[in-house]
């Protein structure tokens, strides 16, 4: 029989510790498990071979043996020697999946019993003597994940998607002011289960990309206004832009660069409330003449001796 090298299966160093040789494990029994690989012969073959070298490994007296008797270790198991477990296997039965696994499932997904995602892939508790699942039982379909690009305009004002899911079309509609990183849920549309289990989940995280003009801020929007040194110092009157349209405003005599002006309900829309919107924040950029003529510079020398701190 041919020598495997349990090491080489795991990714790990011969001196690795067991806390690394539990990592890499977990790594890929999750990458390579046959519910997430469905009708793949070499993911589950992949996924068995995970399994035997570190039922080997993850216990010190066969890790000593197996170090020891290299390429006579299978010899030794068949010899009867110490060892004689459970390989992981993997079968078809009753028209559903059953996997069985003759290790701790913590192992895989840390202490503190099945997590929902071990939930999900194994199907839960049900496990007999071993570690085996006593008995086929009915699993809730995998959770699909995706994410959704929207333009701020779009957030601003809201807008729809049509979403193809296992071969069926779904139109998402998404309120106004709705946030980035903002995860949406929708209900069973996620994987089929199995054995009568209910489907999965859709998670929908919406990323907003970012605007030539606004920053948001919150539920808030700000904007930089360049502003002519003049009208800084005199104050006057400019048009700014919004997603409402363009709007007037005073800008105050004797205005200091980086000065912010607020205009109230100018900004996003609250998620989820009616008429309710965030504040529109303009930033004052004073521009600095790049050039003067000689009149401007005697005019600017006359000022400055006139000005008083």
């Amino acid at each position: 029989m041919e020598y495997k090298d349990y090491y080489k299966i795991l990714g790990v160093d011969k001196k690795a510790s067991q806390a690394e040789i539990k990592k890499a494990f977990r790594k890929l029994a999750v990458k390579y498990h046959p519910d997430k690989n469905p009708g793949d012969k070499k993911a589950e073959e992949k996924f068995k071979e995970i399994n035997e070298a570190y039922e080997v490994l993850k216990d010190p007296e066969k890790r000593k043996k197996y170090d020891e008797l290299g390429e006579n270790w299978r010899h030794f198991q068949q010899a009867g020697g110490q060892g004689d477990f459970d390989w992981s296997r993997w079968q078809q039965a009753g028209g559903g999946r059953a996997y069985s696994y003759g290790g701790d499932a913590s192992d895989i997904f840390g202490e503190g019993g099945f997590s929902d995602f071990f939930s999900t892939i194994f199907g839960g508790g049900g496990f007999g003597a071993g570690g085996r699942r006593a008995h086929s039982r009915s699993m809730k379909g995998q959770d699909y994940e995706a994410e959704i690009e929207v333009t701020l305009e779009e957030a601003f004002h809201g807008s729809s998607r049509i979403l193809n899911v296992n071969g069926k079309k779904i139109r998402l509609k998404l309120k106004p002011g709705i946030r980035d990183g903002q995860v949406l849920r929708i209900k069973g549309k996620g994987a089929p289960g199995t054995n009568g289990g209910p489907a999965g989940d859709l998670y929908l995280r919406i990323r907003v990309l970012p605007h030539h003009l606004y920053e948001r801020v919150g539920d808030n929007l700000m904007q930089t206004l360049k502003v002519d040194l003049f009208t800084a110092v005199l104050g006057g009157k400019v048009t700014v832009n919004t997603f409402s349209g363009p709007v007037k405003i005073t800008i105050p005599a004797g205005s200091s660069n980086g000065k912010v002006l607020r205009l109230k309900g100018k900004g996003m829309p609250v998620y989820g409330k009616k008429d309710a919107y965030g504040d529109m924040l303009v930033k004052i950029e004073v521009e600095i003449p790049a050039a003067v003529t000689d009149e401007q510079k005697k005019l600017f020398e006359a000022l400055r001796k006139t000005y008083k701190n």
